[in-house]
């Protein structure tokens, strides 16, 4: 039986979602945020030492990081559906895809929230006109240029094609739900009509709202 170890409102969802499209038999195990500081509980080190999430568990095997669990899954239990066939130009790409979304976009969604905690911290009052020049400027000199550097490239590799790999949903628009949800959330997507399609698409699977309904809606 397959475990999946789960955070609150986390990007956990999207391999919830990657279960419920799969249609195979699994538990979750739905672990609540620290309050105060909204990271993962201690009893999440008892799967995996680093503490993190998600880890799935299926029989002996234990694996964290979302791309290696959604390659996993998918070769496992997709019997073909979900991914290019192996070996071929097209696999590459998704590949390419599964390590994009946390290699290179999720990285300025985190830099972004930062900014965001930074300028709502504790701290004197004389201080925080200082910590909002310093957030700006990271802002205007790297998060809202890089951002739109990606965002126009993901909005590129959309046109004339449904998913990101084509016609057909597979893993890489698993993998990349969550950083351009963040996307939307933190920045905003209105400037890229195909990226807002796309992020429809998802909300309107029935796949998405099972997932969502049991698991809740990330916190972006």
């Amino acid at each position: 039986m397959i475990t999946l170890h789960a955070l609150d409102q986390s990007r956990s969802l999207r391999i919830l979602w990657l279960l419920e499209l799969l249609g195979v038999p699994y538990e979750l195990d739905q672990h609540g945020r620290d309050p105060e500081t909204l990271r993962a509980p201690d009893a999440l080190k008892r799967i995996h030492p680093l503490g993190k999430a998600p880890v799935l568990q299926d029989g002996e095997l234990v694996l964290a990081e979302s791309g290696a669990i959604v390659d996993y899954l998918i070769q496992t239990y997709g019997n073909g559906r979900f991914m290019p066939a192996a070996g071929t130009p097209d696999y590459w790409q998704y590949q390419r895809w599964l390590h994009y979304a946390e290699g290179s976009l999720m990285p300025l969604m985190v830099l972004a929230l930062l900014m965001g905690r930074a300028e709502t911290a504790p701290m004197p009052f004389f201080a925080r006109p200082f910590a909002r020049k310093f957030t700006d400027g990271v802002r205007r000199a790297w998060i809202f240029p890089q951002t739109a550097l990606h965002l126009g490239h993901v909005e590129q590799s959309l046109r004339g094609q449904r998913w990101l790999c084509g016609q057909a949903l597979t893993g890489a628009d698993v993998m990349m739900s969550f950083p351009l949800q963040a996307a939307q959330g933190r920045l905003g997507t209105r400037d890229y009509p195909e990226i807002e399609r796309w992020l429809g698409q998802i909300a309107a699977d029935p796949a998405w709202q099972r997932a969502e309904a049991e698991g809740g809606r990330p916190v972006l």
